[in-house]
């Protein structure tokens, strides 16, 4: 079974007939999702199309991290500000029209202090012009499946688009976001509380509060306008689980927080992942005609199965495995069946799988076991 498949199968079983309480969440419009997985935990009025504010950041982000690791950019290299960066207002670091400073200190300041000026100089290094960036946002969305979304700008301001032709979801948020995160180089910036530029004498803090006030915090964006309100993508990781919190259109920054807050605490204390094998041992299997006698089975997927916390204490694992196989044995050929049972209720079936390729023997290699057996027997 592929992996969506055994995800979907899980969920039909776990989360279908959840009866947890909902979490009390101010704001109009959020989304709770589980990052490794994609699995939404929770969700309100998430398809709703509205203003992301600075939020937006984080598909400029995601495309400046693709550009460096394309080698289009270099973290060390040098972005030259244009006359058109320089001007951007709202949040910023009042860049100078051909200020230079390193693709590492501009992803800082967009990351950390939300600098529109810094986000539209990286726009311009990397597509040429800021409208030739926002058609980029634009297509990168619709790869991801962000269908509620559609960029005027990478910054998100009010006074460049309104709000009928920059928008997006708390769904496309977390999309996106997902998509950030799964790029590692990113957090060196997202978990930033306080940091400077220009040898040391312009001093950047966190837009983020909860990377400060709430633990175990790894980002990520927070926005603000008059059209958009108070929106955040907040992530956070326990117990190796990272979630991902959208919410938007918050009527203040307290709730734009406490929404958060609210959203992560819902999942990371109903929710956990567990090991698909666990500790249990899975018995190799014999090949016959094999250059070699045993091949080891192991679970196709060792991702983790995301589940309630109040299910987790009653996992049991049944295991089938062919007791032999005749040889050629493929890397990854199916052995058998991982079962993952919660009580009676099946959750997954994982397939096992050969961990390694077993060749089989020449007919000068099987006339040679022949005989060795012919010869022990004999000596018996």
């Amino acid at each position: 079974m592929c992996r969506k498949g055994l995800i979907a199968l899980f969920l039909a079983a776990c989360l279908g007939g959840s009866c947890l309480a909902a979490p009390e969440v101010a704001a109009p419009s959020c989304l709770l999702m589980e990052r490794s997985t994609g699995t939404v935990l929770y969700e309100k009025e998430a398809d709703r199309q509205l203003a992301p504010a600075s939020v937006t950041k984080i598909m400029t982000l995601l495309l400046v991290i693709e550009a460096i690791e394309r080698g289009q950019l270099r973290w060390d290299g040098l972005v030259t500000a244009s006359a058109h960066a320089a001007e951007k207002g709202g949040s910023q670091v009042f860049l100078e029209e051909n200020e230079q400073m390193t693709v590492r200190d501009m992803v800082k300041c967009v990351t950390v202090s939300s600098a529109n000026d810094c986000a539209a100089a990286l726009a311009e290094a990397v597509a040429g012009s800021e409208s030739a960036f926002v058609e980029q946002m634009n297509r990168r969305a619709e790869e991801l499946g962000m269908t509620g979304t559609h960029f005027a700008n990478c910054t998100g301001l009010d006074d460049e688009a309104g709000a009928d032709v920059h928008y997006t979801t708390a769904r496309d948020i977390a999309v996106m976001s997902r998509e950030l995160l799964s790029h590692p180089e990113i957090r060196q910036f997202t978990t930033i509380w306080m940091d400077t530029i220009r040898d040391g004498t312009f001093g950047l803090s966190n837009t983020n509060k909860l990377v400060r006030f709430y633990p175990d915090t790894t980002g990520l964006k927070t926005g603000y306008t008059s059209s958009a309100g108070y929106c955040m993508s907040a992530s956070a990781e326990r117990e190796g689980m990272e979630l991902i919190a959208t919410v938007m259109h918050c009527s203040s920054s307290t709730d734009r927080f406490e929404s958060a807050k609210a959203l992560l605490e819902y999942g990371f204390s109903n929710f956990t992942l567990v090991d698909p094998a666990g500790e249990e041992e899975i018995p190799p299997t014999a090949v016959e005609l094999g250059q070699k006698m045993w091949v080891q089975a192991v679970p196709m997927s060792a991702e983790p199965l995301l589940m309630e916390r109040s299910a987790a204490g009653s996992i049991r694992r049944e295991i089938q495995v062919q007791p032999s196989v005749a040889a050629p044995v493929e890397p990854g050929q199916t052995l058998g069946t991982l079962r993952i049972y919660s009580g009676e209720s099946l959750l997954a079936e994982v397939p096992l799988t050969a961990q390694a390729g077993v060749e089989r023997l020449g007919w000068t290699e099987v006339t040679k076991r022949f005989l060795k057996i012919l010869w022990m027997g004999r000596d018996s």
